[in-house]
């Protein structure tokens, strides 16, 4: 059984070995969460050097509280514990790769433009079910970058044999190193859509070809999961023949892991799972037909760990929805809040108010910015989705933001615009409805969780 000790880091980086070897208990690389004093000498600190911060600047602190060694620049190489490398992410993530082949679990990679974390969350709870809490790692939260992703595998325990990975991007070649650090024995997919679309990319089509780079870290035995009715199916199909991998497409109503009778309920979703000869009905406990095609992602990527779809539709019913992601509230006057704050793209945006256009009125919708959208592609965007409101029939919204304006102005009179979100908490808590369906919903640099408080009745 493989040891995360001294001696296994200084293999990894090709160092001397230590003159003595000692467990290591994790791998950090904030400074404020050294190692408790119960807990001393257990901690690697990795010192990365960002935009506005240098780690090396905290190392005197790191090593004062404790920590048995630090992954540092050269010119840090006379101070006790440290590892001298040439360039301390590309250790960090070395180190990582190394580690996830020394555990050597199942890997299954998941990435797509919107529920690539829902699809995470029920898959992590198909593969707890079947196999016990321990036996399973999953992404804490949203770890899914070239920092977040290596700290990810590197708390990989021996005992872990499934490992559900997520990986995020926002430009080209973000994937790519991501899936040959990681190694997926199975990769999804989810979609491509229009988030991310300010980051240096020409439409959608450019953003399918980026995700499609976690298939090349597939192994020849790997599978490659599609998603059927992506607008881009084909981009990612041409992907996986180039790579020559076995491929199994998912779909709501296309994909040999498909969705049948399905029923869209105020709280949640009744469907069948169907693969093959296997067919389960499944009772998901949250709502929106875009959460029926995370659920069979999720499935059809448990099928590659050899769980069976009455075994997936059994977890998928005790699944609890993710904090910010269309999570029910009860809000002042009898009020339903759907919380869904996460955060936002164009196309989870119209997921969530056909959500919203479900529920009992008056219904309220409340919209932060969109991010990362482009400043040539935001406006356009934002009003798209202010006119599909309009026109789900929703009876009254509220706007904030600067690109939020023209969602405002495309939603009509019923539409109210601000600034900033203190007045518009303001003036939502008093205007408020009896029994109101309200959904709050922003990209999450807005903050929108604030509002959700505001409409609770207690501060964030």
């Amino acid at each position: 059984m493989p040891t995360l000790d001294l001696a296994f880091v200084c293999r990894a980086l090709n160092l001397p070995a230590p003159q003595h070897n000692r467990p290591i208990r994790r791998v950090i690389t904030d400074s404020r969460q050294a190692a408790a004093a119960d807990e001393r000498g257990t901690d690697l600190f990795v010192a990365l050097v960002g935009d506005k911060h240098d780690a090396h600047d905290f190392v005197p602190a790191v090593l004062a509280q404790g920590a048995l060694a630090l992954v540092s620049r050269q010119d840090c190489a006379a101070l006790s514990g440290s590892l001298p490398v040439a360039d301390t992410l590309v250790a960090l993530q070395t180190l990582a790769a190394a580690w996830r082949e020394a555990v050597n679990p199942l890997v299954l990679g998941i990435t797509g433009s919107s529920g690539k974390t829902t699809v995470k969350e029920m898959l992590a709870a198909i593969l707890r079910r079947q196999f016990g809490e321990a036996a399973v790692l999953a992404t804490a939260g949203n770890f899914n970058n070239h920092i977040g992703l290596p700290l990810t595998l590197l708390a990989l325990r021996p005992q872990q044999r499934y490992a559900v990975i997520e990986m995020g991007m926002n430009h080209f070649g973000e994937l790519d190193a991501l899936t040959r650090i990681a190694r997926p024995d199975a990769a999804l997919v989810n979609n491509a859509l229009r988030a991310h679309i300010g980051c240096g990319f020409d439409g959608v089509g450019d953003i399918a070809r980026a995700k499609s780079e976690i298939y090349r870290g597939l192994p020849e035995s790997g599978t490659a999961l599609i998603p059927a009715e992506d607008e881009y199916a084909e981009v990612f199909r041409a992907a996986c023949r180039a790579l020559n991998l076995r491929q199994i497409e998912f779909g709501v109503d296309k994909g040999e892991v498909h969705a049948e009778n399905v029923r869209l309920l105020p709280l949640g979703c009744r469907f069948d799972l169907v693969w093959q000869n296997q067919r389960a009905a499944v009772e998901l406990p949250v709502p929106g037909k875009h959460n029926v095609a995370n659920a069979v992602a999720a499935a059809a990527l448990a099928l590659q760990a050899g769980v069976g779809l009455p075994e997936s539709a059994a977890a998928l019913a005790g699944f609890a929805n993710i904090k910010g992601r269309l999570q029910r509230k009860a809000g002042l006057r009898g009020s339903t809040i759907i919380d869904d704050t996460y955060n936002a793209n164009p196309d989870s945006m119209k997921a969530a108010l056909d959500v919203l256009a479900g529920l009992p009125a008056p219904r309220i919708f409340v919209m932060g910015d969109m991010g990362e959208l482009g400043d040539g592609e935001a406006p356009a965007l934002h009003a798209e989705i202010g006119r599909y409101a309009r026109d789900k029939g929703i009876e009254a919204a509220y706007f904030v933001g600067d690109f939020s304006v023209e969602a405002a102005e495309a939603f009509g009179a019923a539409g109210l615009w601000f600034a900033a979100k203190d007045p518009l908490q303001q003036v939502l808590v008093h205007e408020l409805p009896e029994q109101a369906s309200v959904l709050v919903k922003g990209s999450r640099f807005m903050q929108m969780e604030e509002v959700v408080a505001a409409l609770q009745g207690h501060e964030a």
